[in-house]
């Protein structure tokens, strides 16, 4: 990476640190998901619970796994959306300077 394009923020280093938060986004909903689903299952199974909590819980731990992810990844794309719109105007930009000179 050259320096001076990393100083003067020429280069954008944010749609990498995006990637990497939905990959962590991702994997924590996959974590609650499933601490959620067996949480459920040892509800439903156990002598102290109601069944129809565990199974609550347990379709809940689904749903985390299922809207987490998918809410991540449209929250990552419409982050990722800012930064391809700033590479186009920055072609535009370079395009119109070409044509003045």
């Amino acid at each position: 990476m050259d320096i001076k394009k990393f100083v003067s923020f020429d280069s954008m280093i944010t749609p990498v640190i995006i990637k990497v938060i939905f990959w962590i986004g991702l994997i924590a909903s996959a974590i609650f998901g499933l601490i959620s689903i067996f949480s459920g299952l040892a509800i439903m199974f156990s002598g102290y619970g109601a069944g129809g909590e565990g199974f609550i819980v347990f379709i809940g731990g689904l749903a985390t796994i299922v809207i987490g992810a998918l809410l991540t990844r449209v929250y990552c794309e419409l982050l990722i959306i800012f930064f391809k719109m700033h590479e186009s105007l920055n072609k535009i930009n370079e395009k119109l300077d070409h044509l003045d000179k």
